[in-house]
């Protein structure tokens, strides 16, 4: 559940940009960021099961209401930029395969809240199972797409190395910070120490070491499928566009109409448009759920979950409509990409108290961070923080 977020539509624009304009250049980044998700996605498990606490009622409980209020404020806005992509993706997906125009598309989007709905009260192994479903499905086209398209396997090696340009090039900066944001999502660090908490465990040291190390398991396991699918998005795009002179490709719509004559069959497309209205809607799971712990840890406010969906909905209709009306299906990728870089600035607010509560010895006495781990997990939060200030500093700086 947590996962699939990592592979969402605003993946999709990153990932297809950075694979056309710079080949395999930015796939160290998809790998950093993979590996950084994992090791904050551990100390969300680790607040859940071992200091049976959400990070939003963590921080409810030790920061005043003005702080609180901020972080929520900033966690909802993490959300609602989220959403945007979601409905832009699905839309998108509906006009490729259906041909329906990309604001009807934004519109029926909308009706989305009645999964969530008739999926109330079925119980959470059965979202579970569903969001699996749509993941396959996603992982599965893009199999099959890298089978036809026959990526340059030296090339993926050498994109794996990190490369100094990175940072020099606003472009390259740019979409770094993006594929940054889509794959540490913030809300999602909220999201996982709580849903982890639907783990019975038994109140011992050794069970809960136990529990600790098999959730472990599953989140590097999740985490590394999410991984493959960014990867693979940014292979195809390398593939089938950087390297046939295609480098101006950066739009969804445009990957998918060029990939029949680059590949040769019509199938490819066909996979990809599917794989992309799965992504879009298997999010949907993940912004609902987080949105309700958001609200319930940081206001105590309980609302039905169908009126959840419906309001963060609504608010990502509005900027989605106003972005398509005023940019036209053009804009459609400029959108995506901007919304992860939001998702990114909103990173270190989450990150440095989910860092300072499982440090804490108070509340989760042996387990509490060792020096190994508050080094790494800090080195993340500076890193993260120092290319968001980079990125803004150079935005600045051309204005």
């Amino acid at each position: 559940l947590v996962s699939v977020g990592y592979m969402d539509p605003g993946n999709w624009a990153t990932d297809i940009e950075a694979g056309s304009k710079y080949g395999y250049a930015l796939l160290w980044v998809v790998l950093f960021s993979s590996v950084a998700a994992m090791v904050l996605q551990y100390l969300s498990v680790k607040l859940g099961l071992i200091g049976r606490i959400d990070l939003a009622r963590a921080c409810r409980r030790h920061y005043g209401p003005r702080v609180n209020f901020v972080l929520w404020a900033l966690a909802e806005l993490a959300i609602i930029a989220c959403d945007v992509a979601e409905v832009l993706g699905s839309a998108l997906a509906l006009h490729l395969l259906f041909g329906v125009s990309l604001v009807a598309g934004i519109v029926i989007t909308a009706f989305d809240m009645l999964i969530v709905l008739g999926l109330k009260g079925h119980g959470f192994r059965q979202v579970e199972a569903i969001v699996l479903g749509l993941i396959a499905t996603i992982g599965s086209c893009f199999a099959v797409q890298l089978v036809l398209l026959g990526p340059d396997w030296q090339g993926i090696v050498h994109g794996l190395l990190p490369r100094q340009e990175t940072l020099a090039e606003p472009g390259m900066l740019y979409l770094a910070i993006g594929i940054l944001g889509a794959t540490v999502m913030p809300h999602n660090l909220y999201l996982h120490s709580s849903v982890v908490q639907t783990r019975r465990i038994v109140e011992s040291t050794e069970a809960r070491r136990d529990a600790l190390r098999f959730a472990t398991f599953d989140t590097v396991g999740s985490l590394s499928l999410a991984f493959v699918v960014n990867a693979a998005i940014l292979t195809l795009a390398a593939a089938a566009f950087h390297a046939t002179g295609h480098q101006e490709v950066t739009e969804i719509q445009d990957a998918y109409h060029l990939l029949d004559p680059v590949v040769g069959t019509t199938l490819a497309s066909l996979l990809f448009g599917i794989a992309l209205l799965a992504s879009g809607q298997s999010s949907t799971f993940t912004g609902t759920i987080a949105g309700q712990i958001l609200l319930e840890g940081f206001l105590e406010l309980k609302i039905p979950c169908w009126q959840r969906r419906l309001i963060t909905r609504l608010l990502a209709l509005v900027p989605a409509l106003a972005g398509v009306l005023w940019l036209g299906e053009a804009g459609v990728g400029t959108l995506l990409v901007a919304s992860q870089v939001v998702l990114s600035f909103q990173l270190p607010f989450a990150i440095w108290p989910l860092i300072r509560f499982t440090s804490e010895w108070r509340l989760m006495g042996p387990f509490a961070n060792g020096m190994a781990l508050k080094v790494v997990a800090w080195a993340l939060f500076a890193l993260i923080a120092a290319a968001n200030l980079w990125l803004v500093a150079g935005l600045f700086g051309q204005g």
